[in-house]
This record gives structure tokens, sequence and C-alpha cells, in this order.
């Protein structure tokens, strides 16, 4: 990983890029870079090759160690960075393509397409790509092969001795000492996990034990742990009854503190990102349209912004809802709750079900976002829960989440624990949410399963978390 503090950035656009070249200039100050800016320089018509190759000049010269164009589609502009020796120019219009060009490309020159991302993604991207760099052998070599074609040396990538494959009688391909080293690690990482569940289940332990989790202190019971480390703790603190020194308020990184009434104004949503700033809590979750104003109130902050997409009824079109998840990481979502076709699901049209998960989750992972399917338990049948569950974990959401608060009813612990017995082996959470009123509420919620609580009545619920350091 690079810190940027030291590196300099050639940027360029054409008059469609402009607005966005503007922009990123602000972030790469703000990140520490250094920037040489080869025009344009208002948004009056021009001929975006010329800007595209003095970026790429900037670069070959050794003048910059990176250039960023961006003109309205990022494509031509990397068609003509392309041309000039040394450059390896990348299109990239989410996270992953970034990264991927960066950790596998070693490419030193990003494109980008005004008219395809926001700028807050087009932040993201710039982040990722300058952050990241190529370091594995495998892809070192590939890398060589492409500059080798800048001096016409057109190698024969079917001559085992020139392409360095080392293809084995077996046709199977050697494993980078990489490769090797992080199946090692994983593989100790699964016995580690797999012996903790086995001592767990030894029931070695003592009624008197306490553990401290997000500060809360509970019963040492396996169970009970088990869904505190869902959250993502990585330290825990044993100790008897006495004596507890525990914080509290880190249970609020457990809560998306929500605000989704339809007649919540603009001071609604700020109060609620400074509300949010001061507990710790994990998300704000509000409508797509504050979106954009969430995400500059929280810039800076751990808190990420949460919205809701086909909210609250559901039988929005699959196309639709893609869109409008696109349009939200756009303007600095980070994660997404998108509500089912329920009366797609009753009527036993799983595909179209599927496919409407699915859609999401595809430009959530486009954009680097978190994923939560809002199946409205109040609705369903266990059968209908179930398959609900069962085609998010096929579309490969991060979370599967009760209610909308809409419904007749919210969340119940007896739903999060079936819900958890369908997904959680998948890596797959569960967010519970509607009618959690109070710290017990989420506790129950907790213990049945719940690795994540949306609820507008965070502050309540942190407060009295405060008061609890034995469980009864």
């Amino acid at each position: 990983m690079t810190t940027g503090k030291e590196k300099t950035i050639a940027i360029g656009s054409d008059h469609g890029g402009f607005d966005l070249k503007e922009n990123l200039k602000g972030f790469l100050k703000e990140q520490g870079y250094l920037f040489i800016d080869c025009g344009t320089y208002d948004t009056e018509s021009v001929d975006y090759p010329k800007f595209a190759y003095a970026v790429a000049k900037k670069v070959t010269d050794n003048e910059a160690n990176f250039g960023i164009i961006v003109d309205g589609a990022g494509i031509g502009s990397a068609m003509v960075a392309n041309k000039v020796k040394g450059i390896r120019a990348a299109l990239c219009y989410d996270i992953s393509t970034a990264q991927n060009a960066r950790e596998h490309n070693n490419a030193n020159v990003l494109t980008l397409g005004a008219g395809l991302i926001g700028s807050e993604l087009a932040k993201k991207i710039v982040k990722t790509f300058l952050t990241h760099s190529c370091t594995v052998d495998r892809h070192l070599r590939r890398v060589k092969m492409i500059d080798e074609l800048d001096n016409k040396n057109y190698p024969d990538y079917n001559s085992e001795e020139k392409n360095h494959l080392k293809i084995k009688e077996d046709n199977l391909v050697d494993i980078s000492s990489e490769d090797i080293k992080r199946i090692a690690e994983r593989v100790g990482e699964l016995i580690t996990t797999q012996s903790t569940k086995q001592s767990a289940n030894n029931g070695n332990y003592r009624e008197t034990d306490m553990v401290c989790l997000y500060g809360v202190c509970v019963e040492r019971k396996p169970e009970t742990i088990r869904q505190f480390l869902n959250f993502g703790v990585d330290r825990i603190g044993y100790h008897d009854a006495t004596g507890c020194e525990c914080v509290p308020e880190d249970i609020a990184r457990c809560i998306d503190h929500t605000l989704l009434k339809p007649d919540a104004s603009e001071s609604d949503v700020k109060k609620l990102c400074a509300e949010a700033g001061e507990f710790h809590f994990a998300t704000i979750c509000i409508s797509p349209s504050y979106v954009k104003l969430a995400a500059k109130e929280l810039a800076g902050s751990p808190v990420k912004v949460c919205t809701v997409i086909g909210f609250p009824s559901g039988a929005h079109m699959p196309e639709i809802k893609a869109l409008e998840t696109r349009r939200a990481i756009r303007d600095g979502a980070e994660e997404i709750d998108m509500v089912i076709n329920i009366g797609a699901l009753k009527s036993g049209n799983d595909d179209l079900v599927y496919r409407d998960i699915r859609m999401v989750c595809d430009a959530c992972e486009d954009g680097g976002a978190t994923s939560k399917v809002i199946i409205e338990t109040a609705y369903l049948t266990d059968d209908e829960k179930v398959r609900a569950c069962e085609l998010a974990k096929k579309a490969r959401a991060n979370y599967v989440k009760t209610s909308t608060g809409f419904g007749p009813s919210g969340a119940t612990a007896e739903d999060v624990a079936l819900m958890s017995s369908i997904v959680r082996q998948a890596g797959i959470g569960v967010k519970a949410a509607g009618g959690i009123r109070s710290y017990e509420d989420a506790q129950k919620m907790i213990e049945a399963g719940a690795t994540r609580i949306g609820a507008s009545a965070g502050i309540k619920i942190l407060q009295e978390a405060k008061d609890v350091t034995v469980s009864n």
C-alpha cells in the first residue's frame, strides 16, 4: 500500500469532465497529494485526445507518478493514453475495477467517465487506485509482457519458455508462494475457528464468569459470545461479575441509526448525522433523496451512510431498483437495504425475486457497498421466509433484514432465529429492524441471532445499555 503523501498526480479532462476534475483536485489536496492540472480549464468544448495525451506524457516523463483523466465516458481517453509508450491506462467505473487495475495490471493512468459516475464514487475509485499496488509475482510477470509490446517485442505466448507459465504434465499451473501463504493462513483461521467452536461445545464455563463484549457484560455462554463476535469484535475480556469497567457506548457499532419518516426534513437528517457522529453508530439509515446531504455531513466520519431501495412496498421493477441503487452509491451510500418483491414471492415467482435481489447485489458489488435484503416477515409464512432467505443467499447478499418498519409488525426473536438458521453458515448477517425500542428488545434480537440492529430509538437503547453491567 502506498501512502500517497509524496505522490504527484497529473490530472486532466475535456469539457465534459471539467466539473468532476475540479472536484477531484480538491479531494487530492485533502488527501495530501500534489497535482499538475493539464487542462482543460473551463467548460468550453474541446477535444479530449489533447488533454489525455498531456496527462500520459507527464507520467512517462516522470513528472507525475500517476495520471487521472476525465471525459464523458472515459473510454476515448483510455484509448489515447494507451498509445503512449509506458502507459497502462484503465477505465474504472467502480471500486473493484480500480483495485484490480492496480493490483493485477499495475495501471499508472486512471480514466473516469463523468457521465457514468458521481463525485462521491469517483473519490472512492481514485483513493482505491492510488492506495493499492501490484506486488504479486505472476501479475508483475504479465505486466512485463504488456510492456514488451511497447518495444514491438511480440513474444510467442504459446511458447512455454517465453511465457513462464511452467505448465505441468497434469495441466496444473504452479501455485505462487504468495498463494500458498494465503491458503495456509486461511486454513489456520478455519482450524482456529473450529477449535473455538469445539471448546464452546464442551461447556467448560462457570455461571459466575462474565464476558465483556462491546462494553456489555453478559453471561459467558458460547451462543451469546458467538452473536457478539458476528459484530466484528476482535478483543474479548473475561472477568467475574464485580468491578466491570466496560464501555457500553460501543454497542452503538451494532446499530443503524434510522430516520425514514416521510416528513423528515433536512434539519432532521442533519441532526441524525450529528447524533450518529456523537454516539458512534454503525450507520445512519435515511431515504435516498437525503444520501448526498448525509454523505456531506458525515464526510471524514467512520459512520457510514445507509439508504433504502424499493421502499417500502418492494413492488418496483428490478431494473429500477438497480438504477436506484447505483444512483445512491454515486451519491455516497455505502450500505443498501432493499425491499424484495413481496407479492412475487407469495405468488411463487422465485425467479423474479432472485433477479430482483441479484440486480441490486450486482450494483452493490460494483460500487463496493454492503447489501441488505428486507423480506418483510410480517407478510410471510415461515416457508416463505425460508424461501426468501435462500434466494438472498443465492444472490450473495451480505445481510437479510426482517422488516421495513412500515408493515403491520416488526422484528420478532422467532423470525430472527429462523432467518439466522438459514443464512449464518454462508456468512450472511441478520439485521433486526422494526419495533426495537429498548435495550431489552435489542438484546433479545442479538440472542436470537441478529448481527445488526435497525432502530430509530438508538440513543435510548444506548443510554439503557450504560446501566447494564450484569445480565439477569
